[in-house]
């Protein structure tokens, strides 16, 4: 029997922003044309919705990036600024957007903030950068379980159930208590 099968990232361009559009037709080339992972993961990225692309704070990138002298942070998604940290460090960063204060602190502390067609100009297949991400906070996903394996006794742990309420009458039945059936 034939199955569908996914192809894996999205092939039509959902966003109507002009520039994101121009940077998926430059990183698309590139990945086809320099065989890069680094290429083939940003496009897939460009490709994703904003829930998808979480922002990245200073401080974040900050501590992913000691002791990474000399390297350019990539992120796709926004750059903002974290008040919590007094001092920014010396570094090099590529991103989709930058706060205006965010910005202003990279310059101040002698770092660069540069746009991805610099970046494909600089590094053609993603040398000397570190691909970072936001964290993925959306409220949703509190709700979503098998993060590990369906078998791991550990899968529903933190996972929080659509629910009422949480008293002492709301799903505290079957799969809840040991003596009715099962307990997870």
């Amino acid at each position: 029997a034939k199955y569908m099968t996914s192809k894996g990232s999205m092939r039509k361009i959902k966003t109507n922003n002009p520039y994101t559009r121009l940077l998926i037709k430059l990183y698309k080339f590139l990945a086809r044309r320099t065989d890069s992972d680094f290429c083939a993961t940003v496009v897939k990225r460009l490709h994703m919705s904003k829930v998808n692309t979480p922002p990245v704070g200073l401080h974040r990138l900050a501590k992913y990036m000691t002791s990474k002298e000399g390297k350019t942070a990539v992120i796709v998604g926004k750059v903002t600024d974290d008040v919590r940290m007094l001092e920014c460090p010396k570094m090099s960063v590529c991103a989709l957007s930058f706060t205006e204060n965010a910005r202003k602190r990279i310059v101040a502390a002698g770092g660069e903030c540069i746009t991805f067609d610099q970046l494909a100009l600089r590094a053609p297949k993603g040398s000397n950068t570190v691909l970072l991400r936001g964290p993925k906070s959306r409220s949703a996903l509190a709700h979503f379980g098998h993060s590990t394996s369906v078998t791991n006794p550990h899968t529903h742990d933190g996972v929080k159930p659509y629910v009422r309420s949480k008293g002492r009458k709301f799903e505290r039945a079957r799969g809840r208590r040991g003596s009715r059936g099962f307990k997870v």
